[in-house]
């Protein structure tokens, strides 16, 4: 190192270095101008004006600030961390392109996460849900929520939507139920399902569109809806059939758009038992269970009392509940069966009422001859009740159940020995509802042909012989029907442009048998003189090389003979499932079969329909209710139809 004596200082002014030497110790040198030139030969501290060296580093400045100027040392020799480069271990876990198949994989996971389990896109903005993918895959950055709402979500909308209608295509008939709602938002929703019997003889079921509704529910309006869903889901060859409830714009629509309609079971059960409780001396009944049960729901001890005391006193294993008002405007089920049990639960309430002690003056009890009334009206609603909880399923075949349940129930409303007036009027009322529905004879064909192909029911033992016997004749014309037309259409498929009319098989053999003739030469000659002995001596001959020949029937007597032998087969037993059936016998009823799916997938309700509110009411919520009408259509079609693996 060379450094200049003090005496050699001069005072001249310091110029700073070049600005693109970034090193931190030219803070404290720069260089003297010579003839308007820094001379870069020597650096001069700007301290003590000590000259030094440049030789092409900065060492040798350092050292002579840590030996002269120590104080600057430390702010000299200090590097800048530079916050913005990652650590070396940082370095390692690279961040995954967002076009990777794991990329991809996990935002749609996400996107299925969000739709089955209706959570609300800003689900992906929440610290603990990030910090979450950030624990299981560090290398994942997680998009924005407008990518889940404008991309991932349609994306998974549009690739389900697919897979929808490829398996509603195999479908033989599609029956569809509607209903429409109301969201906290107050926008008019209609709801769409579909159903259908798969190749497998089970019941599949699909929410096909939640769509907002401008225009008012006219018959009109609502048919071109209808009409609108058939064409965009490609269902205009599925004899579509339409299940709703009774509301005049539905029936309505239905004639207007020319559907095959079947009224809602389990509505038309509901509309009968509101007729019997709107009774005046029901409805004074009403009352005083109302107040039982507003006694209830003030007092938290009286409630637990009531609870504790029917699983002592009365051995119930699952205690009910007062419910104060049951009145709903979506779910006709729901309604019935609450409506029920508010009953059950004030008789329950009275006879522990001693038990709980209760002063008099602060509960309204019923009094003996109420109780007795209550007791019979329950008693009464009984079947009512079954029939809807039942008719409710899903999973199992439920328009076959109608004509049966519904001759059921007329027969158990009728008047017995020892009824009371009260009951009476309750049974007259109940039954004076139901003799007003399914009047139509169309739509008593669906239903008397649906009980007929169901093998529980076919005895039609609720008709009389002649009815029993037109049934059946229109059955078996019907699947004649059926077959000639699936007869036409394979005929004209096998007359296509490009079809040979022989089977895969033999193609396959004729195909061989060219290839070996061509390797051994010309063969033309002898595929010429085969086809002249062929036709020749065919006739005559055909049998001796192949199976016997099966004199084909005609499509009138195929039919006849399948339901002959079907209305002698045993009995079925009402707890065995009917598809099952058919699907076990399939082989030997080909073409009743056939006609059994087209009619044992019309569902005997629209309580599919008006489940998918209380989904909808989980995604439309106070603090959602600005949610366009968009996603909440996709938001409520992936959470029904979105199939994901167990875990």
């Amino acid at each position: 190192m060379a450094e200049a004596e003090g005496d050699d200082r001069d005072r001249r002014v310091i110029k700073n270095a070049p600005k693109a030497w970034k090193a931190d110790i030219w803070a404290h040198f720069g260089f003297y101008e010579v003839n308007g030139k820094l001379d870069k030969s020597y650096a001069v501290c700007k301290i003590c004006h000590t000259k030094i060296k440049h030789v092409g580093n900065t060492t040798n400045f350092t050292n002579h600030v840590d030996r002269w100027h120590p104080e600057l040392a430390s702010t000299t020799t200090t590097q800048k961390v530079d916050t913005s480069q990652p650590r070396i271990d940082e370095s390692l876990v690279s961040t995954l392109p967002h076009n990777s198949e794991r990329a991809k994989r996990i935002t749609r996971s996400v996107a299925c996460f969000i739709a089955k389990d209706l959570r609300p896109y800003s689900v992906v903005e929440n610290a603990g849900f990030r910090h979450m993918l950030k624990t299981i895959e560090p290398r994942y950055k997680l998009p924005t929520r407008a990518t889940f709402t404008d991309s991932a979500l349609p994306a998974l909308y549009k690739e389900t939507k697919a897979k929808v209608m490829e398996s509603m295509c195999k479908a033989r008939r599609v029956a569809i139920t509607s209903d429409a709602w109301t969201s906290v938002a107050t926008d008019s929703y209609v709801t769409i399902t579909a159903h259908y019997i798969s190749e497998d003889w089970k019941v599949v079921s699909h929410v096909l569109q939640t769509r907002a509704v401008y225009e008012s529910h006219t018959g009109a309006h609502m048919a071109r809806l209808l009409l609108d869903v058939v064409e965009e889901w490609e269902l205009t060859d599925k004899s579509v059939v339409l299940v709703t409830d009774n509301a005049a714009n539905m029936i309505s629509a239905a004639e207007i758009g020319k559907f095959p309609h079947v009224k809602c079971f389990a509505h038309t059960l509901n509309l009968a038992a509101q007729r019997a409780l709107k009774l005046p001396a029901v409805s004074r009944l009403l009352g005083r269970v109302q107040r039982i049960s507003a006694y209830f729901h003030c007092s938290t001890k009286a409630k637990h009392l009531f609870e504790e005391n029917q699983r002592v006193v009365l051995k119930l294993t699952s205690p009910l509940k007062l419910i104060t008002d049951v009145a709903t405007r979506w779910n006709s089920a729901h309604d019935m069966m609450e409506r029920f049990l508010q009953l059950q639960a004030a008789v329950h309430a009275t006879l522990l009422s001693p038990a709980l002690n209760i002063d008099e003056s602060d509960i309204v009890t019923l009094s003996r001859a109420d109780l007795a009334n209550v007791e019979e009206v329950v008693k009464t609603l009984k079947p009512v009740k079954d029939a809807t909880v039942f008719m409710s399923e899903e999973s199992s075949p439920t328009v076959s159940l109608i004509a049966p349940v519904y001759a059921q129930l007329l027969q158990s409303m009728s008047d017995t020995t020892g009824d009371q007036p009260l009951i009476r009027d309750v049974k007259n009322a109940i039954k004076t509802d139901l003799l007003k529905r399914y009047n139509s004879e169309a739509e008593k064909k669906i239903l008397h042909t649906s009980s007929a192909l169901d093998p529980r029911f076919k005895g039609l033992p609720f008709l009389t012989e002649e009815e029993r016997l037109d049934v059946f004749t229109e059955v078996t014309s019907e699947a004649a029907s059926l077959e000639e037309y699936e007869r036409r259409q394979r005929t004209e498929a096998d007359e296509a442009p490009g079809r040979t009319g022989s089977s895969g098989t033999k193609e396959e053999l004729l195909s061989m048998d060219d290839n070996v003739s061509d390797s051994a030469g010309p063969s033309a000659p002898k595929r010429r003189a085969s086809s002249l002995l062929l036709s020749l001596l065919g006739p005559a001959f055909i049998n001796d090389t192949s199976e016997p020949a099966v004199q084909s029937k005609t499509a009138n007597a195929s039919a006849e003979e399948e339901m002959d032998l079907y209305c002698r087969s045993p009995a079925v037993p009402l707890s065995e499932d009917p598809l099952d059936w058919w699907h076990r016998h399939k082989g030997t009823f080909p073409l009743l079969s056939r006609l059994a799916k087209r009619y044992l997938c019309i569902p005997g309700t629209s309580v599919s329909a008006e489940r998918v509110f209380s989904t909808a009411g989980d995604v439309i919520t106070a603090k959602r209710s600005a949610l366009k009408p968009d996603h909440v259509d996709q938001l409520v079609f992936l959470h029904k139809n979105l199939e994901i693996p167990k875990c």
